[in-house]
């Protein structure tokens, strides 16, 4: 029997970020996604009814960690994801948006277009690839794998 839809939820994430600040863009794209992530998610452990859950996200050692908490207090759990798995991804992405972020200062709004939709497409797949490397740990929706990569981009790009 799962858990009921108040259990099933973030309602708190930090990332373990001692490095630098980003860019603004970078910047920016990382508060929406902490917001709108807290704002509507569904997150559970498996065979696990003891959510809501807080999670904090780091990348150790070319890893990307998860730590989560319930918060009424209990064991966490603590999920490690090689980044190698998602590097490919993650660079690509990446690659997509410098593309997109010069191209909103020069380009026609056609070529903003088509760059936009390429990188909808990337952070879609590489989305989804996070939900395969999570399942059977961590049980996500689609939009919520979506934020989750776009924090993780956050934590690549400055490492």
């Amino acid at each position: 029997m799962s858990a009921p839809a108040d259990r099933r939820r973030l309602v708190d994430v930090a990332l373990d970020d001692p490095l630098a600040r980003g860019t603004p863009d970078q910047e920016h794209e990382r508060a929406i996604a902490i917001y709108d992530l807290l704002q509507e998610n569904s997150f559970g452990l498996p065979d696990r009814d003891d959510g809501p859950y807080t999670l904090r996200i780091a990348a150790k050692e070319g890893r990307l960690v998860l730590d989560i908490e319930p918060v009424q207090g209990g064991p966490g759990a603590t999920h490690i994801v090689p980044l190698a798995s998602l590097r490919n991804l993650l660079k690509d992405y990446l690659l997509i948006c410098d593309s997109y972020y010069a191209a909103i200062r020069t380009a026609t709004p056609a070529q903003i277009e088509a760059l936009d939709h390429s990188r909808r497409a990337a952070h879609d797949e590489a989305s989804a690839v996070l939900a395969e490397r999570l399942a059977g740990k961590i049980e996500i929706d689609k939009e919520t794998a979506r934020r989750l990569f776009t924090l993780i981009v956050a934590l690549h790009a400055k490492a």
